[in-house]
């Protein structure tokens, strides 16, 4: 693997760990709770963001993703459609969670940053931006990329969309990361370029970000209107059959 490729893999594992080291500093300056942890993983993601970004920059792509690239149309075309494939991977990724392993529905990861986004709206660039372009370079450039030439196509996929699902640390949504991982993969390999799995992964995780935060309490009034409506119609069909 090339050095650069290891040198990526380094920050990314100690950008993970880096709120560990801004929280007592923040803590120091007034920062408490909810902000303090949001305020760590921001300082900490965007520096790791920046030092990947500029790592991936000058580090050439595997020989096997530099000829036949996508042009220009065909990378806005699967970018856009990526974001489909991806939502349509979790859900049927979901699907099987439920119904065959009974796991329940809803990301406890997910929830946690959305409150940590709330009390912190720059929190809402790092999910939305920084760390999706960070795991598509580490997962995709350099993990799928390093296995692909070795192994094919569906062991590589299989392989790191494994890894990013590990790296979640939500064992019973497994399956979830794992096939998004995979859809991401494909997107890189049909493409050649590590553009079009970034902008799909932006794209999901600014809709998630969007929906649950930016429009969270109007979803919520949304939610407990249709509840209302289902409770009066429930009571209304009750009263014919009586």
């Amino acid at each position: 693997m090339k050095k650069n490729y290891w040198l990526i893999i380094i920050v990314f594992i100690l950008t993970q760990l880096s709120p560990l080291v801004f929280l007592p500093l923040l803590n120091l300056v007034g920062f408490e709770g909810k902000e303090l942890m949001g305020m760590a993983m921001f300082t900490g993601f965007t520096i790791g963001f920046i030092l990947i970004t500029l790592i991936a920059l000058k580090t050439e792509p595997q020989r096997e993703f530099i000829d036949n690239r996508a042009t220009a149309s065909e990378t806005v075309l699967w970018s856009i459609l990526g974001i489909f494939m991806a939502f349509a991977g979790q859900t049927i990724a979901a699907l099987i969670e439920t119904n065959l392993f009974g796991v329940e529905v809803g990301s406890e990861n997910t929830q946690i940053i959305v409150d940590v986004a709330n009390a912190v709206p720059l929190m809402i660039i790092v999910v939305a931006v920084f760390v999706p372009i960070m795991e598509e370079i580490v997962f995709r450039k350099v993990i799928f990329g390093y296995l692909y030439p070795r192994f094919g196509f569906w062991l590589s996929a299989i392989a790191s969309g494994l890894i990013f699902a590990v790296v979640h640390m939500e064992f019973e949504h497994l399956l979830v990361y794992a096939s998004m991982g995979i859809v991401f993969a494909y997107l890189y390999w049909k493409t050649k370029r590590i553009i079009v799995p970034i902008l799909a992964h932006v794209g999901v995780n600014s809709f998630v970000m969007i929906v649950q935060v930016i429009f969270g309490d109007k979803m919520q009034e949304i939610i407990e209107q249709f509840e209302e409506i289902e409770q009066t119609v429930q009571a209304i069909m009750k009263g014919f059959l009586l």
